[in-house]
């Protein structure tokens, strides 16, 4: 397994998730190029907008320690199919990770590794804001 640990990570980080409206528990583990993971689960509210997801977790709390370059994400989830980030979360990661590793785990343990610009192709980008 390329990415063992990440994994091993995620998937006690998903543990954590407090997810009684959707029911799906999710966990994820960053990892930066230093080698340093960050985890993160999704937390949900009443008030499903303010809810946060797994992925957004893990890069917020990565960013607010100063870590700036990253290698992979995993995601896993407590269902039987690969769970890829929201359209929000795949935005977010763009911005601030690039186009990284993306490994989706299932229930099962099974590993599939994708790029983020193939989960977001042709992504609203930053360049557009330069002159």
């Amino acid at each position: 397994m390329r990415y063992k640990l990440l994994v091993q990570k995620a998937v006690a980080t998903q543990k954590n998730s407090y997810a009684p409206y959707s029911k799906l528990k999710v966990g994820a583990a960053l990892l930066t190029t230093t080698g340093k993971i960050f985890t993160g689960c999704n937390i949900e509210n009443s008030s499903y907008s303010l809810t946060i997801c797994a992925e957004r977790t893990a890069i917020f709390k990565a960013i607010s320690e100063g870590h700036k370059k990253f290698k992979a994400i995993a995601v896993t989830s407590d269902k039987l199919d690969f769970i890829p980030p929201c359209g929000a979360c795949r935005q977010v990661l763009m911005d601030l990770a690039g186009d990284i590793d993306v490994v989706l785990v299932d229930k099962k343990g099974n590993q599939k590794i994708t790029k983020l610009s193939f989960l977001l192709p042709d992504s609203f980008n930053k360049s557009i804001f330069k002159p």
